[in-house]
């Protein structure tokens, strides 16, 4: 083998080193680009544990705001975590300033099932009543993933009748019906002839689990998830949702139905060198629609990657995230050549933010939500942004609407 067609190769199978994951939760570089405190009080936790920041002139928790990680693959970095949720918008130093105690909850993995991490969010909400001084109620909530997590938590405390003195529990952009993976994506993951990073996130438990559709390596079936139909019964036996606090739902995309400009069926990312010819679609309606084209030479195979009954997900409003981009930043790394068309897809509808449609037909999924009849969502309150912004961004108008909302 030519010495370039050795370098292509382990250049091939070295692509797969990176996950998919929002700004909150991807890597930190180092050193880190903001100021972070240390903790007031650090928790070990079954299967994770909690990082404690007094509020102001608090000795000790007394007005707690505990917050949970979102997915990705590995530990939780609840440094870099304290850093994003303060950096672009001061959202912690605010919540600090007005004696509110942030209490951050991390996961020694982060893609283990939504119902192991769960139990790390009830251990850290009582936790919190033991240490607690005075008896101010708990605001509970989290970002992306952790939103679902401590909905669960919170929902099974509640089935065990166990007093979780909750009185506001918030999700930030988490999918309450689902986030949205390209297929292709998933489909090349696994299509790398190694065993990567990317692969395990996708086929993880917590993916399995959270994702509208998912492709199955073993099978290459696209659909739901066993894992997936489990976890929904599981919520739905224990009600679906908790039931004693107040329930807020903030989405990163518009609530006007307007998402991205992203045409149906154009090329996302075509690949040159490494993966010469292949080539992701943005996601069209239709039978049999090719959404993925992926080829690679070590060893050689081509496989076409096909959906049916999709509506268009990547242009969808709601969160972004850099699905595309992420995936060529790594290919140009290791010399490949691309043609990147569409950085950004939609990864949390709008209308899965705030639970108000389901995202399986084209008009549900591309709802004006802003017209409909706010209690059609099974929240009690929501905010969508007004722009269209990144999952899981910290802005002011979203951050501002939950602090103004914040039991007394």
């Amino acid at each position: 083998m030519a010495v370039s067609d050795q370098q292509d190769e382990k250049a091939e199978q070295s692509v797969g080193a990176f996950t998919l994951a929002d700004p909150l939760s991807s890597a930190p570089p180092v050193p880190l680009p903001y100021p972070v405190p240390e903790p007031d009080e650090e928790w070990p936790l079954p299967h994770g544990f909690a990082h404690v920041f007094y509020g102001e002139r608090n000795r000790a928790v007394t007005r707690p705001v505990i917050m949970a990680d979102g997915f990705n693959l590995g530990r939780s970095d609840l440094k870099w975590l304290y850093a994003g949720l303060d950096r672009d918008y001061p959202f912690l130093s605010e919540l600090r300033r007005r004696g509110r105690d942030v209490i951050l909850v991390g996961f020694e993995e982060r893609t283990a099932s939504i119902m192991t991490n769960a139990e790390t969010a009830i251990a850290a909400i009582l936790r919190t009543q033991a240490e607690q001084l005075g008896d101010s109620g708990l605001t509970v909530g989290g970002f992306s993933m952790g939103g679902i997590i401590t909905r669960f938590a919170l929902a099974k405390l509640e089935m065990q009748r166990m007093d979780h003195r909750t009185r506001l529990y918030f999700s930030y952009d988490s999918p309450h019906r689902g986030g949205v993976v390209p297929i292709g994506l998933q489909a090349f993951s696994h299509f790398i002839p190694v065993p990567n990073d990317f692969a395990r996130q996708m086929n993880s438990p917590a993916a399995r689990q959270m994702l509208w559709r998912h492709y199955d390596p073993m099978t290459g079936r696209i659909g739901i998830a066993p894992e997936r139909t489990e976890f929904l019964r599981k919520l739905e036996e224990l009600g679906g949702w908790p039931r004693i606090p107040r329930i807020l739902a903030l989405a990163n995309g518009r609530g006007d139905g307007t998402g991205l400009a992203i045409p149906p069926g154009e090329t996302a990312l075509k690949v040159e060198k490494i993966y010469p010819g292949t080539t992701f679609y943005s996601q069209a309606q239709g039978k049999d629609v090719v959404v993925a084209e992926l080829k690679r030479r070590f060893p050689p195979a081509e496989k076409p990657v096909k959906t049916s009954d999709f509506p268009e997900l990547d242009g969808a409003p709601g969160g972004t995230l850099r699905s595309y981009g992420i995936l060529a930043d790594m290919l140009k790394r290791f010399g490949a050549q691309v043609d990147l068309r569409h950085e950004e897809v939609c990864f949390v509808p709008s209308v899965s933010a705030v639970a108000i449609r389901d995202i399986d037909q084209q008009k549900d999924l591309y709802a004006d939500i802003d017209g409909l009849d706010p209690s059609e969502s099974e929240v009690d309150d929501f905010i969508c942004s007004s722009t269209t912004t990144a999952h899981t961004a910290i802005t002011e108008e979203l951050c501002g609407w939950l602090l103004d909302r914040l039991p007394d």
